[in-house]
């Protein structure tokens, strides 16, 4: 095939695998926790560190890394300061790291153009070591999780009950709001900042509408996003489309056929059992 002929798109490839299954698993215990927007709130750190790596010469994607870091951390403080209303530590990180990337924009001169690759994505730019960067940092994500999944799964559906059983909960949840922001960082080179938490919500959000358990839902949302990112990135080759727009539409396209398909099935068994008991 075409596509397998561009040295850069099989890197954007075998980077896309790896941000796809990266993102749901991360997204998966994030959804179960309710905090989705944290993946937003994030991201708009993550724009902040792009814009002060292009004003200082440095690496956009390892400064991004950097401050959303540095964001989730402040994260989990705030969370221990408004423990009844915890939501509001990530509307706080969200409004200051949006507000922090627009002073930094403001400043660049010459950049602003470059910054659109950073928002919706760009596998064309994806150099050796934006690759080598992104297969470390994905790959050592999903070992920690597969070394931390009993303690995250506990802590998951049970905060104080994991606390009671002696697990060490403010640790645990600082190191995976840590591996939730470079994941984040990592993920913008292939769907942009602007549409990275889709990539992390989406798909979890189909696989619970199939799945009966957390494993299945597990699985479900890597599959689901992995052939995502795979059916955008083939589509914006060939269709020259943006590839995070590409990527998204493809999950949220999957996603309303499985809303679809549930509500047909739902339908066709009342009318089933309709027929076998008419009144």
């Amino acid at each position: 095939m075409e596509i397998f002929q561009y040295g850069y798109m099989n890197r954007a490839i075998f980077i896309g695998i790896v941000v796809g299954i990266t993102c749901p698993v991360i997204g998966l215990f994030i959804v179960l926790r309710r905090m989705s927007l944290i993946a937003d709130a994030l991201s708009h750190i993550s724009l902040a560190g792009v814009a002060a790596g292009l004003l200082a010469g440095a690496h956009p994607v390892l400064c991004a890394s950097l401050f959303s870091v540095c964001g989730a951390a402040l994260i989990e403080k705030l969370r221990e300061n408004y423990r009844t209303y915890s939501e509001l530590s990530i509307a706080i990180i969200l409004s200051a790291g949006l507000a922090l990337a627009a002073v930094l924009l403001s400043l660049g001169k010459g950049f602003n153009a470059g910054i659109l690759s950073y928002l919706f994505g760009s596998i064309i730019l994806i150099d050796d070591n934006d690759f080598y960067l992104i297969t470390c940092i994905g790959l050592a994500t999903l070992g920690l999780i597969a070394l931390f999944f009993k303690e995250l799964y506990f802590l998951t559906f049970d905060e104080d009950a994991a606390a009671a059983a002696g697990l060490a909960v403010r640790t645990i949840s600082m190191g995976f709001t840590m591996l939730t922001a470079m994941v984040i960082a990592i993920s913008m080179r292939v769907v942009g900042i602007l549409l990275v938490s889709s990539l992390m919500i989406l798909p979890v959000a189909g696989s619970l509408q199939l799945a009966r358990s957390f494993k299945e839902a597990l699985l479900l949302s890597a599959g689901l996003s992995l052939i995502s990112v795979i059916v955008g990135i083939c589509a914006s080759f060939y269709l020259d489309l943006s590839p995070g727009g590409t990527i998204i539409l493809t999950s949220v396209w999957f996603l309303l056929a499985i809303l679809a398909g549930k509500k047909a099935a739902a339908c066709l068994q009342r009318n089933q059992k309709a027929e076998k008991n008419p009144a």
